[in-house]
């Protein structure tokens, strides 16, 4: 994992923030807005659904009381699936979800929320912010018909792969399994055979327990202990292959975004770009006592998948990629533009960063 300088960039993001309404009889001049935000993720998930409620908090002083941000938890108001098109038609004005979510209408959708095989966090928001990343996340929107705004506004580390019933130690294990998994890399395991669905987070554990399911892959293993998969499914396998770094999306519908001021605009914008930071922060400080506890006290199976698996799933991956390239002509887009950056930035990786040893791989 590439480590960045978090601390710094979010004092700078809130120094910056902090100057857009400078004092109180200044904001009082401005319209008062309220977000009212569904979200697809509970608030108690750590670093998954809690940076909603930490954007609320630094928006709404940052913002010296012009904006006020109102959260409602899964299903209270709106399900997580339907937040996108309750954003877009304005029955809520804003919504908290992740692209993936989306991609049955937008196949290029997963590109916005995780990659397999990378990129990592780094070369992740260095394609946001820098590269076309974030123009053409909001192109895919535009040209879908959503009428909505889409900021980047938290940001998930690395995953784990996935928990399973039983060990997998081949191909031929996959075969036949029930296994919910998002996005592109659950296209790769519908390719080695697997019955492959995508359930929200609240609806895992009873499938698993139910035997609806016999794996799952939801998050960082501090958000799965949430969800209480180590209860059932007994090995955990890494390294999450399939999401090396994820991202989460706050959804503004447009008409209530043009309503807002350029200093309100500015004032969102920023507060979800130190989200991004701090969600990234704090996820990394709370993985590993994590995997202790499920290892030492759980009785979890931490397993770290072989050459061989690696080496199939990017295959896999590749074959993926050629197919919904022939089907779709935005995602050939984005695959190619994403493709030409990486490109770039491996010769700064490759000259930056120390080697990653075989000597760290777990055994």
């Amino acid at each position: 994992m590439r480590h960045i300088s978090s601390y710094l960039l979010m004092l700078f993001v809130f120094s910056m923030g902090l100057i857009a309404i400078p004092n109180a009889a200044e904001a009082a001049k401005v319209k008062p807005v309220l977000l009212k935000v569904p979200i697809a993720f509970s608030t108690k998930l750590p670093a998954l659904g809690s940076p909603i409620v930490k954007f609320k908090d630094d928006l709404e002083t940052a913002s010296g009381g012009s904006i006020k941000v109102k959260i409602y938890e899964p299903n209270k108001l709106v399900a997580p699936f339907e937040i996108l098109g309750a954003v877009s038609s304005g029955k809520v004005n804003a919504g908290y979800a992740a692209a993936v979510y989306w991609v049955g209408e937008m196949p290029a959708a997963p590109f916005f929320s995780a990659i397999p095989f990378g990129p990592e966090a780094g070369e992740y928001m260095a394609w946001m912010y820098y590269g076309n990343g974030l123009k053409l996340y909001q192109r895919m929107y535009k040209d879908a018909g959503k009428n909505v705004h889409v900021l980047p506004c938290a940001l998930i580390a690395a995953e784990t792969s996935g928990w399973f019933t039983k060990e997998i130690r081949d191909e031929k294990d996959l075969q036949g399994i029930n296994i919910r998994f998002p996005g592109l890399g659950g296209k790769v395991l519908q390719k080695l055979g697997t019955a492959t669905t995508l359930l929200p987070g609240g609806e895992i554990f009873p499938a698993l327990e139910k035997g609806a399911l016999d794996a799952t892959e939801f998050s960082s293993p501090a958000i799965d202990e949430r969800l209480g998969f180590y209860k059932i499914a007994k090995y955990n396998y890494f390294p999450g292959w399939h999401q090396q770094a994820t991202v989460l999306e706050l959804l503004i519908n447009n008409d209530q975004w043009n309503k807002m001021t350029h200093g309100q605009q500015r004032l969102v914008e920023m507060t979800c770009k130190a989200s991004m930071m701090d969600s990234f922060a704090h996820g990394e400080a709370i993985q590993a006592a994590v995997i202790e506890r499920n290892r030492d006290e759980h009785g979890v199976d931490i397993r770290y998948w072989d050459d061989e698996m690696l080496a199939l799933f990017e295959r896999t991956w590749q074959e993926v990629v050629a197919e919904e390239i022939a089907k779709d002509a935005f995602f050939k887009t984005v695959w190619e533009d994403l493709s030409a950056f990486r490109a770039q930035y491996d010769l700064w990786e490759s000259h930056a960063f120390l080697p990653r040893s075989r000597a760290r791989t777990p055994k």
